[in-house]
């Protein structure tokens, strides 16, 4: 059987990269954590990987704010367009979330209203229209939450309609002009039950118009065993952060 290869981007600050190779490795797939230095130099090839993962961390300590600095690289990452135009998958948990929405890659075409649209910089193809910024509580949220789960995408596919995964970030309020948030309604793959940050219309996930682009607040790959729940409670496989990064393998394969 196949063993996608599943580029797992490392940067100055990032460091969940490990889980987030071991949550892969434990999927079937083969996982190799990359520098972002070594594709923009072009040592390594995002063509010769068969999707990506960006962890979550604090990359370059967020200085300006959480993931920008990461964003600026990302957007210059050479072959990410097509990559991304190919189908091929892309998570971005946490600090990625961050990043990807503030290299504009998500929400990505989300705009209903043109008018809004603000002109990209440098020729990129993206252009940023939304934002995670800080929490309502002023503080660092680090805990598990609730989440509803809604099947937009072969990422969410399998979940019950309600999961808990953590969270641990002090700028995971979602935000967006409101013709941005009334496009993504069909495109939020999780809402917060009890929202810990004060995300508009609850969002914690959403993916891209493709559906092949998934960025969220909480940690699935912090959740790959029943152990690693606080309660230490029995829980199905498919209530596991697991199941997310398994959806990603079988999307490949298949």
């Amino acid at each position: 059987m196949k063993k996608p290869r599943v580029l797992v981007l490392r940067a100055a600050g990032i460091n969940c990269d490990r889980e987030m190779a071991t949550a892969f490795s434990w999927c079937g797939a083969r996982p190799e954590r990359v520098h972002v230095n070594r594709l923009l130099d072009r040592t390594v090839s995002l063509v010769d990987f068969d999707a990506l993962a960006l962890p979550g961390g604090f990359s370059y300590g967020d200085v300006i704010a959480a993931g920008r600095i990461l964003a600026n690289q990302v957007k210059k990452v050479p072959g990410l367009a097509a990559f991304i135009a190919d189908g091929r998958p892309v998570l971005g948990v946490c600090n990625g979330f961050q990043a990807l929405v503030k290299a504009g890659i998500l929400p990505g075409e989300a705009l209903s209203t043109p008018a809004l649209l603000p002109k990209s910089e440098g020729g990129s193809r993206w252009v940023q229209t939304a934002s995670l910024t800080d929490n309502d509580s002023g503080r660092f949220e680090c805990r598990w939450v609730r989440l509803r789960t809604s099947p937009v995408s072969f990422f969410t596919k399998g979940l019950p309609e309600t999961v808990e995964l953590p969270i641990a970030h002090g700028e995971g309020k979602f935000v967006a002009p409101e013709p941005v948030l009334d496009a993504l309604e069909p495109r939020v793959a999780l809402r917060y039950a009890e929202n810990p940050n004060g995300s508009q219309r609850d969002i914690a996930g959403l993916v891209s118009a493709g559906g092949n682009v998934f960025g969220l607040m909480p940690h699935p790959e912090r959740f790959l065993t029943a152990l690693h729940h606080p309660s230490r409670r029995e829980v199905a496989a498919r209530e596991l952060g697991l199941q997310i990064i398994r959806n990603i393998v079988d999307h490949v394969r298949n």
